[in-house]
C-alpha cells in the first residue's frame, strides 16, 4: 500500500511469468495488432518514491501521541475528570486511524499515476533532446556549404593572368596609402591651427566659462577649472564644415580613500569615451547636413535634420559646453555615491543608507541610524536616525559670472551676432547642499542656531572629493548641538554648577565633552561619528582597563535612554569616588565595606547630605568604623561604633555612637616630622581641602590624609576605652596638652621617637596616683601625677610577632615617676643612666627615674598597669630595704647585686644568693606572690664555673609565705634574718647529707679518723661511720628534719628559735603534745593515738608508720654537750633538755655536730663514728 504517492510497503507481489513465445520480455506482432501484456508495460514504468511514508509510521506516531497525552492527564487531572477526557482522546485517536487506513486503500493507484507520470515527464525530455540535436544539425550545417564558383574572375585570370574585377575595399585594405611627410604633416596642423584660430575669434560664440583656450597640434583645447579639459577640431576648411570631439579630461581629484580611485580616470577610455565621443559629436553637428558619404540602411530614410530659425546662429560650442559641464558634475555626484557605498562595506553598513534618486541628480545619506526597539511600547522612543545629508545636482537660473564675465559675453554677441541670437544658452548647474537633523535625536533637541549649515561650510570641492569629509562635517556640526544642550542640563544642576567642572573640549576636528568626576579623574562623553552612540571613557591618572566593563555597562544603558546622561554622570562620578577612596585605603591595607547592615532611620543619622558611603573598619577596634560621606561638595569624615541588635534576625547594626571629624584641624600639622625638626603649617591646598581651583581639589583625598586620619581614629578610641576603664573604677581623669609637663612625665627622652606627627592633635590623659592606685601596694612610691598615653595607632593597627614599643596594635602606656631614684644594678642595668627594658611590658628611664608601663591591649590596659605596678613598686620597695640593710641593720655581709625593676637579687651571707620575682599581683592585691631563687656565688677564681647550689632552694615555699604576712618594710627584714640565721644550720645539715653520701663501691661509708680530722681542722673526734640512708628535707621556714636509722624510723629535728637560738630535738617527740614516759614503746604510743574500739591489727599497723623514739638519746645530748664544752667549741649558752639541746646559732655546727655523732654511735650499736666536722673523705676501693 501506499499513501499520497509513497509506497507504504515492501512490494510482496512477484513479477509476471511470460509466455515462452515472448523473447526478451516483448510480445510476438501479429498483423501489427498484437500489444504486449499490461504487466511488461508496467515494469517500464520509472518506480516514485518522493514523499512517501509509511503507513506503520504514522500509526506509530498517532499511538505515541495519545500515550503522551494520556499520562499527563493522569498527572494532572482529577480522577473523575479523567474519564471523559481519556473517551474523547481515544475517540480523536481512532478517527484519525482510520481515517488514514481508508486513504492507504487508493495507494496502489496513486502510485501507478505518478509512475506514470514520470514516464511521461521522460519522454518529453527526450523528445526536446532530439529537437535540439536536429536544430544543431542544421545549424552546424549550413557553414559547411560551397559557394558558387566565380566564372567571370576564374575566366580573367585565366586569359589575362591577373584580377580586373577586385573590391576597391579589398584594395583599400590592403593597399597602404602613401604616406605623408614631416612637411606635409606639419603644413596640414598649421593651416587647420589658422582656420581654428580664425573661427574661434571671428564666428564662433565661445561661453565665457570655455574662455581660456589655447591652438596647438592642429586642435583647439578649452579648460573649464573645477570641471573639464577638452580639444576640438574642424572638420574641414569649408565655412560650412562644423567641429568634432576629440578628447576630454574630467578636472578632479578623489580625496579621502584612494582604494577605488582607478574605478573614476580623469580621462575616459574605451567603450565610455566612445559614448562621449559620440554624443559630444551628435551635439556639435545638431544643425549640420549628414555627410554625403554616410552609409544609409536600405529602406530607411533618415528623419530631416533641425533647422536654424531666422535670426539664430548656431553655437555648437555652447551645447557642448552644456553637456561636459553636466557630464563632469554627474561624474562627481557618482563619485560621491561610490564613496558612500564604500562607508557602509567598510563598517557603516549598520548606520548608514545611502539612496540615489532615479535620474541619478540627488544623493541622500542618513547617519546614526538605529534599529528599531523590539518592543513597539518602548519606554524611550528616539528617532530612527539621527540626521539626513542631501547633495543635489539642481538647474540655476543662469551661469554664475562675475560683472567681468558678463559684460565680455555682451560684447561678444555684438561684435559676432550683429542683431542676431544663439541657439542656444549657457546653462547654469549648482550644487545644493541640505542637512536636516533628526528632531529628538539620542534624546536632544538642539537649538535652531546649530542645526543650520553657514554657507561654505559644507560644499562639493572638485579638488578633493570626498563624502566621508562632508559626513564628518556635518556629524561634528551635530554632536557639537547636542553637546551644547547637555553642557547646559549639566552646568544648571547642583553636583556640575561650578565653572570648571564640565567644558567642551574640541580636538582634531572632534567635539567631546569633559566633566570632573573628583580629584585627578575627568570622565570624556563622545559621540562615535559612525554609529552615534554616546561613549564614556576614563582620562584621569590611574588606568581604566579595570573599569571597561562598568563603562561598557553605563553606555549601553545610556544609549538606550541618552536622556540620563545626568543621572549616568552622578552615578559615576559617586562611584569613582568611593572607589578612589577604596584603592587608597586599600593600599595602606584597611578593611572597607562599601555596606553594612544598617536600617535605613540609621544612615539617616549621618545627614540628608549624604550621597555614599564608605566603611573603613578600625583592625584594633572591630565595632568602630572610619566613615568617608560623599556629599555633592566633598568628603566628610565620621568616627562611629556600632552594635548587632540583639535576636535580629539579619545581624542588624546600629550606630551607638557618631563623632564628626576636622580634617582640617586634625592634618593641619604638616605630616610626621622627625624628633627635634621645626614645626610648620601646611596650607589647606596641599592637603586638597582648600585653595583656589576648588574643583580640582574637591575629593582629593590623599593617601597621607586617610592614613593619619585612620590613625586619629584608633587613637581616639583607645583613648575612649581607656576612659570607659577609668569610669568604671571611679577614677578621675582629666585632657592635659601632650607636651604640657605640669600634668606628670611624658615619654622618657629615650623614648622621644615614638611618636606620631598627629601626637599634637590627641589630648593626653592625666590622673593622680591617690586614685590610681589606691589599694594597691607600695602607692607611696609614685609621684602624684601619673600620665597615660596610648601608642601605636599611627602604625597601621596590624599585630607583630614581638610586640616592640611603637610598632603593631595600638598600645597604651603610663608613665610613672619614682619618688627616689633607684638606680639599676647587674648585668641588665647597663651604663649608669641608661634607659633599660627589663621585661617587654617595662621600661625604665633610670636617670629620670620614670618607669613606663606598655599594655598591649587597650581594653585591659588599667588592670595591666596595676598588676605591673604592683610588681615593679615591691621590688623597687626590695631593693631599697635591701640597700639599707649593711647600714641600719649592721650586715655587712648583705649587698645588692642585681635591680632591673622585675627581679632584685642580693647576697644575704658569704656567697649565699636569693632573687625576688613578684608574679600574680592582682590576684593578691594585699599580698601578691612571689618568686624567690636561690644560689651561690661562683668562686672568683673560675668566674665561668656553674654556681654551686644553695640548700635554701629546698625551703622556698615556706620562704615566700614570710613576705606575705605583712607590709614589705617589715617582712623583708625578717626573711632575711631567717635566711642568715639557718646558714649554720643548712651547712651542718649538708655535712650530715655529705657523710651519708661517701660510699665505696660496694655501699660501706667510710669516715675519716680523728687524727687525721685533727690535722686538717685541729678538732677531735672519734672514727666511725653512718651505716643507714640519710633523708634531709625542710619542714618549715626554720624546720629542717633529717630522718635514718634502719627504716627510716628515727629523726632528728633542727628548728630555729626566736633569740638566734636553735633547738635539736627527737622527731618522734612533738613539742604541743604531753610528753610520753622514757621507757614507752613505740606499740604504747601507737595506742595513745588509735581509737580504743580500733582493733589490734589496725593498732599494729598505724604504729609501723609512726617515728621511734632516739634510743639513749640523754646520754648522746649529755656527752655531746659535755664535749663540745670541753674542746672549747662551744662560746655561747647551751642547754640540755629532756628529749634535745638547745644552742645559739653560732654553735650549732659544734652542738649539732657531736650530738649526731653521739647518735650514729648509739642507734647504731655503739660502733664508733667519725666527727661530722671532719672533712669527708671518699676512698674508693679497687674491686
Amino acid at each position: 500500500m501506499a499513501l499520497n504517492g509513497t509506497n507504504l510497503t515492501a512490494s510482496t507481489s512477484q513479477q509476471p511469468s511470460f509466455p515462452s513465445g515472448f523473447p526478451d520480455g516483448m510480445g510476438p506482432h501479429v498483423n501489427g495488432f498484437e500489444e504486449p501484456p499490461i504487466e511488461i508495460l508496467e515494469r517500464e514504468l520509472p518506480l516514485v518514491y518522493d514523499g512517501q511514508v509509511p503507513l506503520r509510521e504514522v500509526v506509530t506516531r498517532v499511538v505515541q501521541a495519545c500515550y503522551a497525552e494520556m499520562t499527563e492527564m493522569s498527572e494532572t487531572q482529577r480522577a473523575k475528570a479523567q474519564v471523559s477526557r481519556l473517551r474523547g482522546l481515544l475517540e480523536e485517536a481512532n478517527c484519525e486511524v482510520y481515517a488514514v487506513a481508508k486513504w492507504s486503500r487508493d495507494a496502489d493507484i496513486v502510485q501507478k499515476c505518478m509512475n506514470i507520470t514520470a514516464f511521461l515527464m521522460n519522454q518529453n525530455r527526450q523528445f526536446d533532446e532530439v529537437i535540439h540535436g536536429l536544430k544543431y544539425a542544421k545549424d552546424s550545417l549550413d557553414p559547411a556549404r560551397l559557394r558558387n564558383h566565380d566564372l567571370l574572375t576564374s575566366l580573367d585570370v585565366l586569359t589575362t593572368g591577373s584580377y580586373r574585377r577586385l573590391p576597391t575595399g579589398i584594395k583599400k585594405s590592403v593597399i597602404p596609402p602613401t604616406p605623408l611627410t614631416d612637411e606635409e604633416v606639419a603644413k596640414t596642423l598649421s593651416d587647420i591651427e589658422i582656420l581654428v584660430r580664425y573661427r574661434l575669434r571671428m564666428k564662433e560664440i565661445i561661453p565665457p566659462e570655455m574662455a581660456h583656450y589655447r591652438i596647438s597640434d592642429g586642435r583647439a583645447f578649452f579648460t573649464v577649472p573645477k570641471l573639464f579639459e577638452t580639444s576640438l577640431c574642424l572638420r574641414g576648411g569649408d565655412k560650412d564644415d562644423g567641429w568634432f570631439f576629440v578628447h576630454v579630461e574630467f578636472l578632479f581629484n578623489v580625496g579621502g580613500d584612494l582604494t577605488g580611485v582607478q574605478e573614476f580616470p580623469r580621462k575616459p577610455e574605451g567603450i565610455l569615451k566612445r559614448h562621449i565621443t559620440d554624443e559630444a559629436d551628435a551635439r556639435l553637428a545638431f544643425y549640420l547636413p549628414l555627410p554625403q558619404d554616410q552609409p544609409v540602411a536600405p529602406g530607411i530614410e533618415p528623419p530631416p535634420r533641425p533647422q536654424l530659425p531666422e535670426g539664430v546662429v548656431d553655437a555648437p560650442l555652447i551645447r557642448l559646453y552644456n553637456f561636459l559641464q553636466m557630464m563632469s558634475m554627474s561624474y562627481q555626484l557618482e563619485i560621491l555615491w561610490f564613496q558612500a557605498q564604500r562607508l557602509r562595506s567598510l563598517g557603516w553598513a549598520d548606520y548608514l543608507t545611502v539612496e540615489m534618486s532615479r535620474d541619478r541628480k540627488t544623493l541622500t545619506v542618513s547617519y546614526w541610524i538605529r534599529k528599531p526597539p523590539p518592543r513597539t511600547s518602548a519606554r524611550f522612543k528616539l528617532p530612527l536616525l539621527g540626521g539626513t545629508l542631501s547633495i543635489a545636482l539642481v538647474p540655476s537660473p543662469g551661469p554664475r559670472r562675475s560683472p567681468r564675465s558678463r559684460v565680455l559675453a555682451e560684447l561678444q554677441e555684438r561684435a559676432k551676432l550683429p542683431g542676431r541670437r544663439p541657439s542656444d544658452t549657457v546653462e547654469g548647474m549648482s550644487w545644493n547642499i541640505e542637512w536636516a537633523p533628526a528632531a529628538g535625536a539620542l534624546g536632544v533637541k538642539i537649538a535652531l542656531e546649530d542645526a543650520v549649515l553657514a554657507p561654505g561650510v559644507v560644499v562639493v570641492d572638485a579638488d578633493d572629493l570626498d563624502l566621508e569629509r562632508l559626513l564628518r562635517v556635518v556629524i561634528e556640526k551635530h554632536t557639537f548641538g547636542i553637546f551644547k544642550v547637555y553642557l547646559r542640563q549639566l552646568q544648571h544642576s547642583a553636583v556640575f554648577s561650578s565653572p570648571d567642572s564640565v567644558a567642551l573640549m574640541k580636538n582634531g576636528g572632534s567635539t567631546a565633552l569633559q566633566a570632573h568626576l573628583c580629584a585627578d579623574e575627568i570622565v570624556t562623553v563622545t559621540i562615535d561619528a559612525r554609529t552615534g552612540r554616546l561613549n564614556l571613557r576614563d582620562t584621569g591618572e590611574l588606568g581604566s582597563a579595570g573599569r571597561a566593563p562598568r563603562f561598557a555597562a553605563i553606555n549601553e544603558k545610556l544609549n538606550e535612554n541618552p536622556g540620563m546622561l545626568l543621572e549616568a554622570l552622578v552615578r559615576l562620578r559617586m562611584n569613582t569616588i568611593i572607589e578612589l577612596a577604596e584603592q587608597k585605603a586599600n593600599y595602606l591595607g584597611f578593611q572597607t565595606y562599601r555596606q553594612r547592615n544598617f536600617s535605613r532611620e540609621e544612615f539617616q543619622k549621618l545627614g540628608p547630605l549624604a550621597r555614599s558611603l564608605l566603611y573603613i573598619q578600625l583592625s584594633p577596634f572591630p565595632n568602630h568604623y572610619l566613615v568617608l560621606v560623599v556629599t555633592d561638595e566633598d568628603f566628610r569624615y565620621a568616627l562611629i561604633s556600632v552594635t548587632v541588635v540583639p535576636e535580629s534576625l539579619y545581624q542588624s547594626l546600629v550606630m551607638e555612637d557618631i563623632g564628626w571629624l576636622d580634617v582640617a584641624q586634625i592634618c593641619g600639622h604638616g605630616g610626621e616630622l622627625e624628633p627635634g625638626a621645626p614645626r610648620e603649617v601646611v596650607k589647606g591646598n596641599e592637603l586638597g581641602l582648600a585653595g583656589q581651583d576648588r574643583t580640582s581639589t574637591k575629593f582629593k583625598l590623599e593617601t597621607q590624609v586617610l592614613r593619619e586620619l585612620y590613625a586619629y581614629c584608633c587613637a581616639r578610641v583607645a583613648h575612649t576605652k581607656v576612659e570607659k576603664q577609668f569610669k568604671a573604677r571611679g577614677i578621675p581623669y582629666t585632657h592635659v596638652s601632650p607636651s604640657s609637663p605640669l600634668h606628670g612625665t611624658a615619654l622618657p627622652s629615650a623614648l622621644s621617637h615614638l611618636h606620631s606627627g598627629l601626637s599634637q592633635t590627641i589630648p593626653g590623659l592625666c590622673v593622680q596616683s591617690s586614685d590610681i592606685l589606691a589599694g594597691s601596694p607600695a602607692f607611696e612610691a609614685a609621684m602624684p601625677n601619673i600620665r597615660v598615653i596610648p601608642l601605636s595607632w599611627w602604625s597601621g593597627g596590624a599585630p607583630v610577632p614581638a610586640p616592640v614599643l611603637g610598632e603593631g596594635a595600638p598600645q597604651v602606656v603610663t608613665c610613672v615617676k619614682l619618688k627616689y631614684v633607684q638606680q639599676p644594678v647587674g648585668r641588665r642595668a647597663g651604663s649608669a643612666g641608661a634607659v633599660i627594658r627589663p621585661s617587654k611590658r617595662i621600661v625604665y628611664d633610670a636617670s629620670e627615674a620614670v618607669v613606663c608601663f606598655l599594655a598591649e591591649d587597650v581594653e585591659s590596659c588599667v588592670n595591666e598597669f596595676l598588676e605591673e605596678w604592683a610588681s615593679v613598686s615591691k621590688i623597687v620597695v626590695i631593693a631599697r630595704e635591701v640597700a639599707k640593710m649593711a647600714k641600719e641593720r649592721q650586715w655587712h655581709d648583705v649587698r645588692l647585686l642585681s635591680f632591673d625593676l622585675q627581679t632584685v637579687e642580693f647576697a644575704y651571707a658569704s656567697d649565699y644568693t636569693v632573687s625576688i620575682k613578684c608574679t600574680d599581683q592582682l590576684h593578691h592585691l594585699h599580698a601578691g606572690s612571689y618568686s624567690l631563687r636561690f644560689s651561690r656565688l661562683a668562686p672568683s677564681a673560675s668566674p665561668g664555673q656553674q654556681r654551686p647550689y644553695n640548700p635554701h632552694t629546698e625551703a622556698e615555699p615556706f620562704l615566700c609565705a614570710l613576705l606575705r604576712q605583712g607590709r614589705l618594710p617589715a617582712t623583708l627584714p625578717a626573711l632575711v634574718a631567717v635566711l642568715r640565721d639557718t646558714v649554720p644550720v643548712l651547712e651542718l645539715l649538708e655535712a650530715i647529707r655529705a657523710e651519708a653520701g661517701h660510699a665505696d663501691a660496694d655501699g660501706d661509708v667510710r669516715m675519716i679518723t680523728a687524727a687525721e680530722g685533727a690535722d686538717r681542722e685541729g678538732g677531735a673526734g672519734a672514727p666511725g661511720r653512718c651505716p643507714w640512708p640519710v633523708d634531709v628535707f625542710p619542714k618549715a621556714a626554720g624546720w629542717w628534719r633529717v630522718l635514718f636509722g634502719p627504716g627510716a624510723r628515727h629523726a632528728l629535728d633542727v628548728r630555729l628559735m626566736a633569740g638566734r637560738r636553735v633547738a635539736v630535738l627527737d622527731g618522734a617527740h612533738s613539742l604541743f603534745l604531753p610528753a610520753a614516759p622514757a621507757s614507752a614503746s613505740a606499740s604504747t604510743s601507737a595506742a595513745l593515738t588509735v581509737s580504743a574500739t580500733a582493733s589490734a591489727a589496725a593498732a599494729a599497723d598505724e604504729a609501723a608508720l609512726l617515728l621511734r623514739p632516739i634510743p639513749h638519746l640523754k646520754d648522746a645530748l649529755r656527752e655531746a654537750v659535755a664535749g663540745a664544752r670541753a674542746g672549747g667549741e662551744v662560746h655561747g649558752r647551751v642547754a640540755a633538755v629532756e628529749v634535745g639541746v638547745v644552742c645559739e646559732v653560732g654553735d650549732v655546727r659544734a652542738v649539732g655536730g657531736r650530738v649526731w655523732e653521739g647518735v650514729v654511735r648509739l642507734v647504731g650499736g655503739g660502733g664508733g663514728a667519725g666527727g661530722v666536722k671532719a672533712e669527708v673523705k671518699a676512698e674508693v676501693k679497687g674491686v
